[in-house]
């Protein structure tokens, strides 16, 4: 006898669960390290500002926002 015909609808739907629940947990993911990555981030700017440094500057380049223009 044949498989029916709701199978492959229920797998279908098994599967598309499944990648939504995958694609949400890359978001969170990707959310948790940014907002890691920003508290990180200012505590090495202070630093290097204290010592006189210019962080977000590299050494012989224009200014990167006119560069879009």
């Amino acid at each position: 006898m044949a498989k029916s015909k709701h199978t492959f609808a229920k797998r279908q739907r098994e599967m598309e669960k499944k990648l939504k629940a995958e694609e949400k947990r890359a978001r969170r993911q990707k959310k948790k390290e940014e907002s890691d990555a920003a508290t990180d981030t200012p505590d090495e700017d202070e630093s290097t500002a204290e010592a006189g440094e210019v962080a977000d500057a590299p050494s012989g380049q224009g200014d990167p926002v006119s560069s879009r223009e």
